[in-house]
């Protein structure tokens, strides 16, 4: 992706990094003494299930993780660099990784992989290990986390990085693309090349934001041109070709007129097109097609899905290139935001012949 597909500004609603908070800050917070709060949150001793409870709530409403570092190493830090995202099975995030390695591997910084698989519970739990740890930074995925997940982020006292969505408000620096503003191009090509009767095939939105944001993108710019998604099939778990194959036969029996399939990922995409091509169905004469990702499978196939590159390799980059920044003081301040272009791939699915 060449410079000048991505705008670098400075956010400055953000609030600087917190001190690290201690136990005293606990101990304030439920009205009980640091001796109890640290036997609460070693687990051991005697204490009563209210006092157990009020101190537990209380590092959680303040966003406190214990130091497991401390008395073991003479600085507060490690060179770690928590690197949290929701899926490894989901090839766009190994690319997002090979990205933040190349940058990271010119410096004393090392990434340390945290899988949530979409979980707002599951998030917490690795961040609070994580963060015990003392890393020297975070880069994780998405803007949407839970009130227990901010408050330890926003009281880390190191750079955060959030990547892939820049449609919210971020906790520190941000790097990523608009997604709402790459479903309304993907539906401004779809409309352009004379395509009305369109089908959405995606993933359940409440887990996954971004392809929540693309289909609102989405539909607010068919709305414009009075168009209307005329039918929609959502999976569960994850996404591969026999998902997308199977996902695209149920959607035609129920809605044969269909002349347009928008996918929310290239895998399930891909899969549909070779269906459509088993059937002997004219792709795109008869229905045009387009993913999402701009993922390197589609290179494989004969014909080419359209499609939308995120720039997931230069998203990983420029997160690594902001930690490692902040970290040796050439990045003073906090707040970085790095939106990248989304750039469509037309292929052969999208412009009727």
């Amino acid at each position: 992706m060449d410079e000048d597909d991505k705008v670098i500004s400075i956010n400055k609603d953000v609030t600087p990094p917190k001190r690290p908070l201690t136990l005293k800050d606990v101990s304030i917070a439920s009205g009980v003494s640091e001796m109890t709060v640290s036997r609460v949150l070693r687990n051991r001793g005697d204490v009563s299930d209210a006092t157990r409870k009020k101190v537990l709530q209380a590092a959680k409403s303040l966003g406190y993780v214990p130091n497991k570092i401390a008395g073991a190493l003479a600085s507060s830090r490690v060179n770690l660099v928590a690197v949290i995202i929701p899926s490894l099975s989901n090839m766009v995030f190994p690319e997002v990784l090979t990205g933040i390695s190349e940058i990271l591997d010119d410096t004393p910084l090392q990434a340390v992989v945290g899988v949530t698989n979409y979980s707002p519970e599951k998030e917490e739990e690795v961040l609070f290990e994580m963060l015990s740890w003392r890393p020297s930074g975070v880069i994780l995925a998405g803007l949407e986390h839970s009130e227990a997940s901010r408050a330890m982020l926003q009281a880390a006292g190191v750079p955060v990085v959030e990547i892939m969505d820049t449609d919210g408000q971020a906790i520190d620096s941000v790097v990523g693309i608009s997604h709402r503003r790459a479903g309304r191009e993907m539906a401004r090509h779809i409309v352009k090349n004379g395509y009305r009767q369109i089908g959405f095939l995606g993933t359940k939105m409440p887990m996954d934001h971004r392809a929540r944001k693309r289909f609102e993108g989405f539909t607010e710019a068919l709305a414009r041109e009075g168009i209307e998604v005329v039918d929609q099939v959502f999976y569960e778990g994850g996404s591969g070709l026999a998902k997308g194959r199977e996902m695209t036969e149920r959607i035609l029996e129920r809605s044969p007129d269909l002349d347009f399939l928008y996918y929310s990922n290239d895998m399930i995409g891909a899969g549909g097109m070779l269906y459509l091509l088993d059937q002997g169905i004219d792709v795109p004469g008869q229905i045009g097609l387009a993913g999402f990702n701009g993922s390197d499978i589609l290179e494989g196939f004969s014909v080419k899905l359209a499609t939308m590159d995120a720039g997931r390799r230069d998203i990983g980059r420029e997160a690594a290139r902001i930690v490692a920044g902040r970290t040796d003081g050439s990045i003073t301040e906090p707040g970085q935001r790095v939106e990248l272009e989304p750039t469509l791939q037309p292929g052969d699915t999208l412009k009727r012949r």
